[in-house]
Parts: C-alpha cells; sequence; structure tokens
C-alpha cells in the first residue's frame, strides 16, 4: 500500500499499543502523522512505543474529552484512526463512568467534530468483540446479537453506533472493527487491562508461572498487531468499507490451556498453572469466543498472515529486551 504518502493523519491513542504499530506503517508509507494521546497511566500510551520514528511524527498530549483539543486537531486531516479508548473490561464496571466518558461521549463529539470541520474526512473506529458478550453460537458473525456483559462492552456499542449513524445521516465515511485478542510488540503487560497475554508474557519473562483461570478449556482466537494494522488500512482506503462493521479474526482459535503451553515452551523453565478465576472476573468472563470473520475476507481481501506460534515468539523476543520500558 501506498495510498497514505503525503497524507494527513490522526491517530487517537497513537502512543498505545495497537496506535503506536499503526503510526510505525503509515511513517514508512510516508504518511504526516499526528498522535493524540493523554499518557493516562492506567490507558496504555507509552512513548517508548513510537521511539524508532520520534522525528516523523507530531505528538500532541490531549484527551479525546477535551472537544476544544479535539475540534482544532480534526481539521486539515484526511484520515482519522480512533483508537483512543478504556479498554478494560473490570475497570469499567468497577468505575463506570470514565469508561462512559470516554468510549461514547468522546466519540460523539469527535464525530460532531468531524461533521463541523472536516466533512471528508474518513474515519476508522476501533471497537471489540466484547459487545457480543457470552456467544450463543460459533464462530461469532456481525449479524450475532449484542448482548455484553460488562460496561465497557455496553458503551462501545454506543460508541460504535454513534460511527455508523454519522455515516448514514451526515455522509462521514466512517467504518468499525470488531477487534479479538490482539498482540505483539508495544503491548501493555504490566497487568490485565489490555488483554490477559500481556500479564502472561510479563509473567514468563520473571520466571513466574502464567495463571490459566477455570479450567484452561475456554476457546479464544488472536491477531498478531501487524495483521490488524493492514485491516484498519483497508478500511480507511476502501469505499467498500464505509458504513460497515466487520470482525477481525484467526484461522487458528485455540484454548488457554494450549495458549500457556505454546507461551511456555518460549522459555527455558516456563511453566504454567490452571486456578479458580477470582470471583470478580468470573462474572464477566465470556466463555468461548472465535469470530467469524469471512465479511472482511470477502469485501476488502482481508485475512490474518501472522499464525499465533509465530507472532508470540516475536512477541517475547521483544520483550526480553524492552521489558524495562513497559513495567517501570
Amino acid at each position: 500500500m501506498n495510498s497514505f504518502d503525503g497524507k494527513q493523519v490522526l491517530i487517537t491513542g497513537g502512543l498505545g499499543f495497537i496506535g503506536s504499530n499503526l503510526a510505525k506503517e503509515l511513517a514508512r508509507q510516508g504518511a504526516r502523522i499526528t498522535i493524540v494521546d493523554s499518557l493516562i497511566p492506567e490507558y496504555g500510551g507509552n512513548l517508548w512505543n513510537v521511539e524508532p520514528i520520534k522525528g516523523q511524527v507530531q505528538i500532541n498530549i490531549s484527551d479525546v474529552r477535551d472537544q476544544h483539543s479535539m475540534k482544532y486537531l480534526i481539521q486539515g486531516q484526511d484520515y482519522l484512526f480512533n483508537l483512543a479508548g478504556q479498554t478494560s473490561h473490570l475497570d469499567s464496571m468497577n468505575n463506570p463512568f470514565p469508561d462512559l466518558e470516554i468510549n461514547a461521549r468522546a466519540q460523539l463529539s469527535i464525530l460532531e467534530a468531524c461533521r463541523h470541520f472536516n466533512p471528508e474526512i474518513k474515519v476508522v473506529f476501533a471497537s471489540t468483540r466484547q459487545v457480543y458478550g457470552a456467544p450463543e453460537s460459533l464462530p461469532v458473525d456481525e449479524r450475532h446479537p449484542l448482548h455484553p456483559v460488562d460496561v465497557n462492552g455496553i458503551n462501545k456499542i454506543a460508541g460504535e453506533s454513534y460511527h455508523l449513524l454519522y455515516h448514514k445521516v451526515y455522509g462521514i465515511k466512517t467504518s468499525v472493527l470488531r477487534l479479538t485478542n490482539t498482540y505483539g510488540p508495544g503491548m501493555r503487560v504490566r497487568d490485565a487491562r489490555q488483554t490477559f497475554l500481556g500479564i502472561w508474557i510479563k509473567r514468563l519473562l520473571e520466571g513466574e508461572p502464567i495463571l490459566v483461570y477455570g479450567d484452561g478449556k475456554q476457546v479464544r482466537d488472536y491477531n498478531y498487531v501487524s495483521d490488524v494494522v493492514n485491516a484498519m488500512l483497508l478500511c480507511a482506503t476502501s469505499e467498500s468499507a464505509y458504513g460497515e462493521v466487520f470482525n477481525l479474526g484467526a484461522d487458528d482459535p485455540m484454548s488457554l490451556r494450549a495458549t500457556a503451553e505454546i507461551m511456555t515452551k518460549l522459555e527455558r523453565n516456563g511453566r504454567y498453572e490452571i486456578v479458580p478465576f477470582p470471583g470478580e472476573l468470573k462474572k464477566i468472563d465470556i466463555g468461548d469466543y472465535y469470530s467469524d470473520f469471512r465479511r472482511i475476507r470477502s469485501r476488502l481481501d482481508w485475512r490474518p498472515l501472522v499464525s499465533f506460534e509465530e507472532g508470540i515468539r516475536k512477541t517475547v523476543e521483544f520483550y526480553r529486551t524492552n521489558l524495562s520500558h513497559y513495567i517501570d
């Protein structure tokens, strides 16, 4: 792809895991990138994530909840990758109002800024498979009922709905990606606020056992971050993506126990333990989940290229060298 050469691109949450990987690819393609990130410690932003391209991006330390900043930053942009969000399911239950402000109200104010100050902008919104809740059937396609089990999922539905409505009513070129478990270099590893794979990697490299909750039979699917970035670029540049919702997913879903077995083989003394679910997490666990991603494959010719075995090896290798930048 060279669609972004010379284009103005705004990435909200651009110092976070997925946003920073997206920024690196866009920089490679010659885009003129502005990153917006609040650097609130709980939300995953990390300046080290863009160290390799720090001279190629403009960084604005701001919060997407600041309407005045967003009105200014939206102007003149060709593309908006709207990735800023509160991602912790447990945090959304313990303190629901920040999740509401970031994942719902801020999304509406961003779209209002687009409508009034840059109606030609193309927008990709990062949503989550959490909107489905506990699956009624597998694999889960985009027609599956939406029954989220936590506040985060409810607010993400609102964010999605705003983006789709502003396409239908105002012609804003928006698309929505429902991400599954994304992993790779730059992910948050100090805790499980983004994904359980992060804290698993930290424990693995620190010589602690990976803790697998429940019976370990729960099935998940995983996407390496480069595959997710490719999906975002396709959505941004494809007319057939505007006004649409797409699942991402993988061809090789596996149990948590199998996931842990693959990961522990990457370290000489790697090991895992099956432990009971903490009560607070058990209440919002969704059981088995994996996506049907045929819609994005047929519409945009997207498919995941990196297997879990290859991707997790690359990820662990990255953190062997860089762990200190993500846990201090």
